[in-house]
């Protein structure tokens, strides 16, 4: 009896996804929960796992093909010990074009930590993911490892004294500067984020505010309290858990700004859901912390790590990604100084972190040197008013210039 691969349930949210690419061929010996085949959707990828060990039989969607929920992928013959059909069978039964070695199959038992791009990534190139030194926790292979590896394959440090011989007897021309382009599809998550953002410009009256903020207090704090505060969580006391905490009291304050507009409603949010925008190797992605107004300190810093460590793993679901009443957004790790952030459809607030700077201020009468960063709010001026953008701003900026209002939540 086979067993049929089909594309699993998607979110009720994604009408399809694309299939990127199959790690096994046509007679490939197959594992229990081993990843067949990559699909994209417009926010993540989705691995679908083997159900049964034995031989994948037939493949029924080419790479690069559109699917929908419950299509049939492929066909596999269960079996502890199969033996793979031969790969002529295979080919007459799907006649799908020849890949390149599995990247599972070349790693070894590293390539169970490989994400989908860096999979991709060694496949589209022929790599044995086993020559690849990886650079991160724990051997883990990178997408720059990769990279670095084929740039070194493409352009040797150095060239063999017989090969420079025998160069140097070929005739001599005057270089040639050859200029050139390619053209690459985009992924659907870059094309859906370029659809939200049209949608943002398109449906919603943004504007941006901007203040600055002294985070002297915060960062006393933090330097007085990171050791014994990591010793007792396991987790380093960061910047962005005040920022949610004073964010989360803002949003009490002025409620508009964590509500959203559906057609001629304002719909107001009692609970807060705070999107925490991060970067991976897809692109921008804003995983939900949910009711953040209830979690601690360390709780809040442990649950933006671990989406950090996801989303660069590449292991980020539909269910972190879905729903968010507001969002934080820090360019600041990237040196941005100053910079308008776009909403995050529904929603109609985001709030912008800059870098930190040492910047002399004016205080009391005297200038002295002050770490300082500016914040930006973009909001939809169609329910929020501008004064009212304006003190959810300072009600910020309160809070983290005097981090004790936090716990005293005034």
């Amino acid at each position: 009896m086979t067993v049929e691969v089909k594309v699993p349930q998607l979110p009720e949210s994604v009408t399809d996804a694309t299939l990127v690419s199959w790690h096994k061929e046509p007679g490939d010996t197959v594992r229990r929960d081993e990843n067949l085949v990559d699909l994209e959707t417009d926010k993540v990828v989705l691995e679908v796992p083997a159900a049964v060990n034995g031989v994948l039989k037939e493949i029924r969607i080419e790479n690069g093909a559109t699917v929908t929920s419950g299509e049939l992928l492929a066909i596999l013959e269960p079996g502890e010990g199969a033996v793979a059909v031969p790969v002529a069978a295979a080919v007459e039964a799907a006649p799908t074009a020849a890949a390149a070695p599995s990247a599972d199959d070349a790693g070894g038992a590293n390539a169970e930590k490989l994400s989908p791009a860096v999979r991709r990534l060694i496949e589209e190139h022929d790599v044995d993911a086993a020559q690849v030194r990886g650079s991160g926790r724990g051997g883990r292979i990178l997408k720059s490892d990769v990279t670095q590896f084929v740039e070194q394959q493409l352009h040797p440090a150095a060239v063999p004294d017989e090969v420079t011989s025998v160069m140097a007897t070929l005739p001599q021309t005057d270089s040639i500067t050859e200029r050139g382009e390619h053209r690459v599809p985009m992924t659907r998550l870059r094309a859906r984020i370029a659809e939200r953002m049209v949608e943002a410009q398109q449906t919603a009256a943004m504007l941006t505010t901007f203040n600055e903020v002294d985070l002297t207090e915060v960062m006393a704090l933090r330097a007085r309290y990171k050791e014994p505060f990591e010793k007792k969580h396991g987790v380093k006391l960061g910047f962005m858990s005040f920022f949610v905490n004073a964010t989360v009291e803002a949003l009490r304050r002025y409620p508009a700004v964590n509500a959203s507009v559906e057609g001629n409603d304002i719909v107001y949010h009692d609970y807060f859901d705070v999107g925490i925008a991060v970067s991976s190797e897809r692109g921008l992605l804003v995983p939900v912390v949910r009711d953040a107004d209830r979690l601690s300190f360390a709780e809040l810093e442990g649950t933006i790590r671990d989406y950090g460590a996801k989303a660069r793993d590449g292991a980020i679901s539909m269910d972190d990604l879905t729903g968010g009443t507001f969002t934080i957004t820090n360019g600041g790790v990237f040196g941005s100084m100053m910079s308008t952030p776009i909403l995050n459809p529904p929603q109609s607030g985001i709030l912008g972190m800059h870098a930190i700077q040492q910047r002399p201020m004016a205080m009391n009468g005297e200038v002295v040197i002050r770490p300082m960063m500016y914040i930006a709010l973009t909001y939809d001026h169609r329910i929020i008013d501008g004064s009212e953008a304006v003190r959810f701003l300072v009600a910020i900026k309160e809070s983290l210039e005097d981090p004790g209002r936090l716990l005293l939540q005034i």
